[in-house]
């Protein structure tokens, strides 16, 4: 019993980190800070076809989409939401964590705003 107890909180804290990851250390492939101050940072986002990122999360954020496209959403607790959006359609977004799988035709570019207060 005294080792299974280690072993279970090292998982938890490894869970948890996994959990909170910033999308641009864990997915440099698909973000990238155009912008950055105490108050908002703002990244720039791509996503092909048939791509999913790592899961991460994000403060408060507000989405505004370049291009239209069908993005999968997967929460930390495994829900899924799928959702249309149309180029310039801005959308407000809770503090979360997911990824993303764009399962639509095209590739979705955006701007991701991240607010800090």
């Amino acid at each position: 019993m005294k080792k299974f107890i280690p072993i279970v909180c090292i998982s938890i804290q490894a869970l948890a980190t996994a959990k909170a990851q910033d999308p641009v250390k864990v997915d440099r492939a698909h973000y990238k800070v155009l912008f950055n101050n105490k108050q908002v940072r703002i990244l720039d986002y791509h996503l092909k076809p048939g791509e999913t990122t790592p899961m991460h999360s994000h403060p408060n954020h507000v989405i505004y989409p370049f291009t239209g496209g069908t993005m999968k959403f997967t929460l930390a607790d495994g829900k899924t939401e799928t959702v249309t959006g149309k180029a310039g359609q801005v959308v407000w977004h809770d503090a979360e964590t997911h990824t993303v799988e764009n399962v639509g035709k095209t590739e979705t570019h955006g701007l991701d705003i991240e607010l800090k207060k």
